[in-house]
């Protein structure tokens, strides 16, 4: 299967839709996941086509994975989060829904379980969880 370049996350990389941006760097973008399973649910993507880890080039999954680690400090901080899920789909039997690669990173809680999919969280929420990840961020080492 190809790349649909109109899939949501590629219109959101053009600027085309709006979302609550986190972190970005030359290869990735970090944002609020607008149906969040968890108080502070960032979806992590590249910032070039891959439909998923199928057909993602090692560079694309390494510049994620780095990403991945780097939110999931900041989630911890962040939250005061005791530990971290990291979700990945790949094809409809899989799970995936939207068709560019994207990870889920999720703060946790013991004994907290995760909120039923298909919520979606007021604007003004997901901009109080951004900002708190983004003054995270810095503060790590």
């Amino acid at each position: 299967m190809s790349y649909d370049n109109d899939n949501i996350f590629a219109k959101i990389l053009r600027n085309e839709i709006p979302c609550e941006r986190v972190y970005e760097d030359e290869h990735t973008l970090v944002f609020m996941d607008i149906m969040p399973r968890a108080d502070g649910h960032v979806l992590v993507i590249p910032k070039t086509p891959a439909r998923n880890v199928l057909d993602a080039t090692p560079q694309q999954l390494a510049s994620c994975m780095a990403t991945v680690q780097k939110l999931s400090h900041a989630l911890m901080k962040a939250f005061g989060a005791g530990g971290i899920t990291i979700q990945q789909f790949n094809e409809v039997a899989g799970g995936q829904e939207v068709f560019h690669l994207h990870f889920h990173v999720l703060p946790r809680q013991a004994g907290v379980k995760l909120r039923p999919p298909g919520n979606m969280e007021k604007p003004e929420v997901l901009k109080q969880h951004a900002d708190r990840i983004r003054t995270a961020l810095p503060t790590l080492t």
